[in-house]
């Protein structure tokens, strides 16, 4: 089964082939979705990585706090839309 990882506090030049390669250190991932403005197209700095529930646990404890271009990364298991 697939689980959905919020991953925050991304450098706004973050692509998802980077964070995708990131994640998948710790298990399969299955798609990546960076969030960007509507009216301007810039990344808001958060996206979602879909991975195997087996690997999110350690995927989101190596990750949270990790550095990643400079930027302490926030990561963890996202919230149903709505929350």
């Amino acid at each position: 089964m697939m689980k959905s990882i919020y991953a925050g506090n991304l450098p706004f030049t973050t692509t998802e082939d980077e964070l995708g390669n990131l994640f998948a250190q710790y298990g399969d991932v299955y798609s990546v979705k960076l969030i960007s403005d509507r009216e301007t197209g810039r990344l808001r700095g958060f996206g979602f990585v879909e991975m195997e529930e087996k690997d999110c646990e350690a995927a989101v404890e190596a990750l949270n706090g990790f550095e990643f271009g400079g930027r302490k990364l926030r990561v963890n298991e996202a919230r149903p839309k709505g929350f």
